[in-house]
């Protein structure tokens, strides 16, 4: 999908000693080769697009941020062959949170990344957002995805899911900024927008008695 769906995590906030997580991710991502085929990542949708998440690389790179991994190299190496848009996978650890790299949906392979001080700082972040489509956390202690699930401000919450859409009985949808109207069109929500509830009130006189059998 190359990035461009809603529930592409866009986001990577670390606490505390995560170990060789960030170079394991910049490896995998490394690996990505353009295509259709799996384990192969796709063109984006147009040139416009594709010129909007260079933008964004090319600030955050201006303003001091590291570049991990730069995607930008796809759209001259595979792009002047093909005559496509392609635009590679792009990590990039900000030293600013309020980086509009980190605040702004990039809708592309990109990946930001801040390392947090501490949990509590981690909450801040993710809450700070007007948004609330989704949060995800992972971990190994069950009291930490405890403490998450219970502060994160989003309407879908993924332990160890990168992706946490619920099952068909409960409702797709965010909160805060996320949600427009008052309910969701999915599940329970969307049985009650595209029904119409009838209500039938009746009362009943008793018949009188015409045989020995009433």
């Amino acid at each position: 999908c190359s990035g461009q769906r809603c529930m592409a995590a866009s986001v990577l906030l670390l606490v505390g000693n995560t170990g060789e997580l960030l170079h394991e991710i910049v490896r995998k991502a490394a690996e990505l080769r353009p295509g259709i085929e799996k384990r192969e990542m796709g063109p984006i949708i147009d040139g416009d697009s594709l010129q909007r998440m260079k933008q964004y690389v090319d600030d955050a790179e201006k303003d001091g941020h590291t570049v991990l991994l730069d995607g930008r190299q796809w759209i001259e190496k595979y792009g002047s062959v093909t005559n496509g848009t392609w635009f590679g996978p792009t990590v990039i650890v900000f030293n600013d949170y309020k980086h509009r790299g980190m605040t702004e949906e990039i809708f592309g392979p990109v990946l930001s990344v801040y390392v947090c001080k501490d949990k509590e700082e981690a909450i801040q972040i993710e809450n700070g957002n007007e948004y609330g489509n989704a949060a995800c956390i992972y971990t190994s202690t069950g009291e930490n995805a405890l403490w998450f699930q219970k502060r994160f401000s989003a309407g879908m919450i993924g332990v160890n899911v990168g992706v946490p859409v619920p099952r068909e009985p409960f409702a797709f949808g965010g909160i805060n900024a996320s949600k427009f109207g008052d309910s969701d069109i999915t599940a329970d929500g969307g049985v009650s927008f595209f029904t119409w509830r009838r209500k039938v009130t009746t009362k009943w006189t008793p018949a009188e008695k015409k045989t020995w059998m009433d």
